[in-house]
């Protein structure tokens, strides 16, 4: 309180403004971005320049006492001016209402393309953003493709994400969770083209405006239309490895409606090959060593669909409706063999099992947005409301080629439901402050339910110990207050966030008894608060200091006691015992620019208490198990540098460097003993432009060994390069691009307990080399834009709803 007296007190003494707003004179619709400038009437010395926003609002503040001359320009309207506003020691604020621009009249201007590369990396409101759009190395891939290439990201062998070495990151589209394929990660990320992706917002360390969940977020944003008229997009590509992608997109956009959609389809072959050796320390039998290979093929078929309409009730009010449907198909034909060695390598038993997969799913999302703007610049009601709803099934079938061993089969049935009603309301206070409170509520309905068969030759034998129900129910509500201010150069964000977590679930399955269940209840309530504190310095350089406490609750599929028993030697089950992590984070931030250098770096401190890590238990009858299970405590410490270099013409790049080290608590029950470990993770990202319409871009990438935990994870290095060329008039492209030319990137680890040593490394690949043919077609001259949804807004609050 005392912060907010004095900086109004500040505020009050030193700072005029002057305000408006700028509307069509016949229409009265917004004039968006406007230019306006502000010169002193005396002097005729330029004071401020700036654009209207998406509403037509201006603010012109930290003016000093004078008269002032306004000038206000835009295509297609004449100019406007204004003369003799005064602003005096006793009222430092003038507001010109409304301010009407008349249609420029025998006046016709061709269409202007100006073309220009978007920023790779901005630092906007506690988040980082970088531009991928123009990606050539992820030409034709996926999402996960083109997370590779994000500086401070990480993805394994297997999809997972990590963000300076944490794996707990959220992931969402468009700001939201997203219920493709059933929510999995791994498979949405296969699911959503590189093309269709706009940019990529890193947020490590959320303020209390976002969820408290998880280990920092990574949003995903999509392309969205973003020229007046008619305009369309076709892209087709063709890889080795029997690769094929295609995708269209359609928009028509006039000052009062946009509407939009686009349809891609994806399908291709994933190739996958590893091993696993295990070393029983304290074997029970004369199995001593035993050696896995897991050769594998996966075709995917995935087809993405997504429309939406925005309609401009009013220069102030804006109302969208989107909708997006997911199809995917899945075939996977997988062969262990498996080799059991006694203590002096002679072998005792070998087998082979096969392993196929048939897997289909669909998913849907409807969206309602609404924004509301009002007469005071920057005040803003935005409201949403989103349905999702997801099903899948996957039919595995494990045949042993054992005289003994009959098949097996694992028949997964899977459906979610999601609701998501979200409010956020935003006040300007003064001429810098902003007060903001939101609310949020999410339910989330699922079901899955495992049933296994033994295929014998009279039948379909139903195995009771590996079928089961599970169905959860979880809903949160939170509520967040937030305010942010500045004095002078000094600027603080204050957060405040409650959030009431359940998670209920019943489990249904069977033992020599008969039918059992187990009810799981996980309740989470929490207070969390952030801090974030910024001081500019000369010279374009700015420091921030922030602290903010989290939470990562156990997922529905780490809570169910359902056994994965694809892996003869390694069935992996849930565990409704868990308890959320508690996650208490610090930063220190310090960002330069030159008139060629982007630099920005950042010190940071992360402690997890309760951590949630996957544990193997000692072999029984030659199998183990893998379970969720709450460990004390781990920190990581580390140092982050990104740099974005423009030196000369021709070349510019994007190189990254993160060093961290991870202390994990000991946990004596498990055999695990404290251990820490320094590792570090660097890439670089060339873009080279010597000819003429040829662009090319090389990008490598090292991950040090590391140690967390049981596992001392080995070194990878991985090296992709890509080509463009536009043709002449910039209506078509045609693009080649190489991922991981020398066939180096991998995921392996060495997993130690006292009973156990476990070596594993598997490889994953689909195409790997792509040819785009990319053609645009459509008009926008003549036609001018209706105001910015709130979705293209920059300061746009990102929300988990998972």
């Amino acid at each position: 309180m005392m912060l907010l007296a004095f900086s109004s007190q500040v505020n009050a003494q030193n700072n005029g403004k002057i305000t408006g707003n700028v509307k069509d004179a016949q229409t009265r619709d917004a004039v968006a971005y406007a230019t306006v400038v502000l010169t002193d009437q005396i002097t005729r010395a330029n004071v401020k320049s700036m654009q209207t926003d998406s509403v037509g609002n201006f603010v012109a503040d930290n003016l000093p006492v004078g008269t002032f001359s306004l000038q206000l320009s835009f295509v297609g309207y004449d100019s406007f001016s204004k003369d003799s506003i005064t602003l005096k020691p006793d009222s430092g604020i003038v507001n010109l209402g409304d301010i009407l621009m008349h249609s420029a009249k025998n006046k016709v201007l061709n269409e202007v393309v100006v073309v220009a590369k978007r920023a790779t990396l901005q630092n906007e409101d506690g988040k980082k953003v970088f531009s991928v759009n123009q990606s050539l190395v992820s030409q034709g891939g996926t999402a996960a493709d083109l997370l590779q290439n994000v500086p401070t990201l990480q993805i394994d062998i297997n999809g997972n994400v990590s963000l300076r070495g944490s794996t707990g990151v959220k992931i969402l589209v468009d700001g939201k969770p997203s219920l493709i394929a059933g929510g999995d990660v791994t498979q949405l990320l296969q699911s959503i083209p590189a093309s269709s992706i706009e940019r990529v917002e890193v947020i490590a360390n959320p303020s209390a405006k976002y969820d408290a969940e998880g280990q920092g977020i990574i949003n995903i944003v999509l392309k969205k239309n973003s020229k007046a008229g008619f305009n369309g997009l076709v892209a087709l590509s063709g890889g080795t490895r029997d690769n094929y992608n295609g995708s269209g997109a359609l928009s028509y956009q006039t000052n009062k409606i946009n509407i939009y959609g686009n349809y891609s389809l994806r399908n291709g072959d994933t190739y996958s090959n590893g091993f696993q050796y295990l070393t029983f320390l304290e074997p029970t039998d004369a199995t001593v060593f035993s050696n896995e290979l897991f050769p594998s093929t996966t075709r995917n078929k995935v087809q993405n669909l997504k429309a939406g309409i925005d309609y401009s009730l009013s220069s102030k009010s804006i109302l969208s409706i989107s909708g997006n449907l997911n199809i995917r198909k899945t075939y996977r034909d997988e062969l262990l063999d498996i080799d059991d060695l006694d203590a002096n390598g002679i072998p005792l038993q070998s087998s082979t099992q096969n392993n196929t997969t048939n897997s289909n799913g669909k998913s849907y999302e409807l969206d309602f947005d609404y924004s509301q703007h009002f007469n005071k610049p920057k005040e803003e009601l935005t409201f949403n409301f989103a349905y999702s709803h997801s099903n899948s099934r996957n039919l595995q079938i494990y045949q042993n080629d054992s005289n003994n061993v009959d098949p097996l089969e694992s028949d997964l049935w899977n459906n979610g439901n999601n609701y998501n009603i979200q409010a956020d309301y935003i006040l300007p206070t003064g001429s810098t402050g902003q007060f903001s409170v939101g609310y949020r509520g999410q339910i989330s309905l699922g079901n899955n339910d495992q049933y296994a068969y033994d295929l014998d030759v009279d039948g379909a034998e139903p195995i009771y110990t590996f079928t089961d129900l599970f169905s959860s129910h979880n809903q949160i509500h939170a509520i967040y207050l937030n305010y942010k201010n500045q004095i002078k150069d000094f600027s603080y964000e204050i957060g405040l966030r409650g959030e009431d977590s359940h998670l209920s679930a019943t489990f249904l399955g069977y033992n020599n008894s008969g039918i059992y269940t187990t009810p799981i209840d996980v309740p989470s309530k929490g207070i969390y608060p952030s801090v974030f504190l910024t001081q500019k310095l000369a010279d374009d350089q700015q420091l921030q200091f922030s602290f903010t406490n989290r939470v990562s609750r156990p997922t529905a599929r780490e809570l169910n006691p359902s056994t994965d028993f694809s892996d003869p030697t390694n069935f992996e089950t849930g565990n409704p015992e868990l308890i959320p992590e508690t996650i208490n984070s610090l930063e220190l931030d310090y960002n330069k620019t030159w008139q060629h250098v982007t630099f920005t770096s950042g010190f940071y401190y992360e402690r997890l208490n309760n951590v949630i890590k996957h544990i193997e238990s000692d072999p029984v009858n030659g199998v183990i198990t893998t379970t969720a299970e709450n460990l004390k405590h781990a920190t990581t410490t580390g140092l982050e540098l990104i740099g974005h270099f423009d030196l000369i013409k021709a070349w510019d790049f994007t190189a990254n460097a993160n060093i961290f080290e991870q202390q994990n608590g000991a946990a004596p029950q498990y055999g695990i003993a404290a251990n820490s470990g320094l590792s570090w993770n660097a890439n670089i990202t060339n873009n080279i432009s010597i000819v003429k319409h040829l662009s090319v871009q090389i990008r490598t990438d090292y991950r040090a060994a590391d140690q967390v935990l049981q596992d001392r994870n080995r070194a990878a290095f991985g090296l992709d390069a890509g080509a463009k060329y536009d043709f002449p008039g910039n209506k078509a492209s045609l693009s080649f691009n190489s991922v991981d030319i020398f066939n180096s990137r991998k995921w392996a680890f060495l997993r130690s307990s006292n009973d156990l040593l476990l070596d594993f490394e598997r490889r994953t690949v689909s195409s790997r080399a792509t040819l785009t043919f990319t053609y645009h077609f459509g008009n926008s001259s003549g036609v001018r834009r209706p105001p910015k949804k709130k979705e293209e807004n920059v300061d746009k609050r990102v929300d988990d709803a998972s």
